[in-house]
């Protein structure tokens, strides 16, 4: 009885570790999407912050245009 337990046993550990490597290559491919995901946000950011100083950059050309326009 014993020895069909161990038996029993050693045929469910290859099982048991599929799970855990399954689960282990769940959670790494979640983190690598998490990472793109936050390499794409820096990149959005990065491309706001551009847009942004160019429009700043584009007021003070016309700012500055309409005031030699009126003197």
């Amino acid at each position: 009885m014993m020895i069909r337990n161990i038996g029993l046993t050693l045929l469910a550990l290859p099982l048991a570790a599929c799970g855990l490597a399954e689960t282990a290559a769940t959670g790494a491919a979640g983190a690598a999407s998490e990472v793109e995901a936050a390499k794409q946000a820096q990149q959005t950011e990065q491309r706001v912050e551009q847009q942004v100083e160019a429009a700043k950059q584009q007021d003070a050309k016309q700012r500055q245009a309409g005031e030699d326009a009126s003197n």
